[in-house]
């Protein structure tokens, strides 16, 4: 099982649509409690992308 990438900063960013705390969108948010592990992983690369983008 592939944890969640939550960090308890939950709020949206109005700007991106997206978690300040994780960079997950609102339907990512969603989905991950039924997503499949290769969903997640997926998940994880577009949050990893995002936080390249950021920095």
């Amino acid at each position: 099982m592939i944890e969640s990438p939550c960090i308890n900063i939950c709020r949206i960013d109005p700007d991106t649509g997206l978690c300040k705390g994780c960079l997950r969108s609102r339907a990512e948010i969603k989905a991950w409690r039924d997503a499949s592990d290769d969903d997640r992983r997926a998940i994880l690369a577009r949050i990893e992308e995002r936080r390249r983008q950021k920095a």
